[in-house]
């Protein structure tokens, strides 16, 4: 590591990486003994993409324009694609040319994000502060760590309906000791993971508010705003709430709601400056998305058949929650189907120490593959994640293998 940065030095492999290798490593000796690892690890859809993105993707590969470089910023029938699917979706109006850009993937953008605001140093004592949900995703903690900054946890809890009063967390945050002119950002994730919870609109502008009081920049990652099962409960923008186009960017992303993973498109909008100063580090950084990502991607934003695939795939996913929770009160657990995402937030059995003990039971006696609820953050200490994109059988195996295998809740 020497010829690396400090930085690097206080970074741990993601989390989902780590149980994969281990998923690897375990699997001939799972399988000779009839257990076959079922990965409910990774927040992967396994769904096939929309055949019409395929179609379109052929037609655009056919132009040779198509094959040059791209810009940072993102092809312009992209970007008014986006701006014609927040209109319609949010009823948030966007310019084009300025609140809205590119991302390879929301991920990408969140962590260059971070980057762009944090002033590094090594200095724990100095360094500079981003607010983030915990539980929340896992990458949070690391990309502010390596952008030589600090994550401070708000606690998402049952007792504050997963929507913590940001008043109270900052009078906390001030008798600890901390600096408040060293927060920089509140980054907030609704629909959540790894908790499925959504919030109300009044609850963002709530967070709007408490940003704009103290004059830090609200980070919204809507990665899941499109996976969600009752209309009543439909996840907003924070676009939506007054004040927000003065200190917010949202970030939104391909992979959830389309099953694009691995074709790496989002997008990040909102405040001009914040996202035009953005920007000017990604142009020292990439030279864009494959212009025919980023065409067949704006063709299906606003598609009916796009529309028609995330529809059909939330009923999909809906039956398979429902149909698995059942499993799991079946053996002891008292669940209920979460709002929003294809992720269970699990309770840990009362007889277990920690959860990465009864994740290492379930792979290692039945291969059920599970994150510690502790990757996601303190309040994660006694729970674990299963996430629900698996096939409908492989789901059906994974609780036949724990009633047979004796993983209940309580023995």
């Amino acid at each position: 590591m020497q010829n690396f940065n400090a930085y690097m030095g206080t970074l741990e492999t993601y989390i989902m990486f780590q149980i994969k290798a281990k998923m690897i490593a375990m699997t001939e000796e799972l399988t000779k003994k009839g257990r076959k690892p079922i990965a409910l690890s990774m927040g992967a859809p396994v769904d096939m993409v929309p055949d019409y993105v395929i179609e379109r993707t052929k037609e655009h590969l056919k132009d040779p324009k198509n094959h040059t470089y791209s810009t940072p910023k993102g092809e312009v029938p992209f970007l008014e694609a986006v701006a014609k699917r927040m209109k319609n979706r949010f009823g948030v109006e966007l310019d084009p040319k300025s609140e809205i850009f590119s991302l390879i993937g929301s991920k990408e953008g969140i962590a260059n994000f971070i980057r762009a605001i944090i002033n590094p140093t090594m200095d724990k004592k100095e360094q500079e502060i981003i607010l983030i949900p915990d539980p929340g995703y896992a990458s949070y903690t690391e990309m502010i760590k390596v952008s030589g900054g600090r994550a401070y946890g708000i606690p998402l809890t049952k007792e504050n309906n997963y929507m913590p009063n940001l008043d109270e967390v900052w009078e906390k945050f001030l008798k600890e000791g901390n600096d408040p002119k060293k927060v920089k950002a509140l980054i907030i994730n609704y629909p959540n993971n790894p908790l499925g919870c959504t919030c109300t609109k009044e609850y963002l502008q709530h967070c709007v508010n408490f940003c704009k009081k103290h004059n830090i920049i609200l980070m919204s990652d809507n990665a899941y705003c499109d996976i969600y099962f009752d209309e009543k409960d439909k996840p907003a923008s924070v676009l939506e709430c007054e004040g927000a186009r003065d200190i917010a960017v949202e970030f939104y992303s391909f992979s959830k709601p389309y099953a694009m993973t691995g074709w790496r498109l989002g997008w990040v909008c909102g405040n001009k400056d914040l996202v035009g100063t953005f920007g000017k580090l990604k142009s020292s950084l990439d030279t864009g998305v494959f212009k025919v990502i980023q065409l067949a991607g704006a063709d299906l934003l606003n598609s009916k058949e796009g529309d028609e695939y995330i529809k059909n795939a939330n009923k999909k996913l809906q039956k398979k929650l429902e149909d698995f929770v059942g499993g799991l009160n079946e053996l002891g657990w008292n669940m209920q189907v979460p709002k929003a995402t294809f992720y269970l937030w699990v309770d840990l059995p009362p007889r277990y120490k920690c959860a990465k003990d009864f994740c290492d039971e379930l792979i290692e006696k039945s291969g059920i593959v599970a994150v510690p609820g502790d990757a996601f953050g303190d309040e994660g200490k006694r729970h674990l994640r299963l996430s629900i994109v698996a096939a409908e059988e492989e789901l059906k195996e994974v609780i036949r293998r724990m009633k047979e295998d004796g993983h209940t809740f309580v023995k």
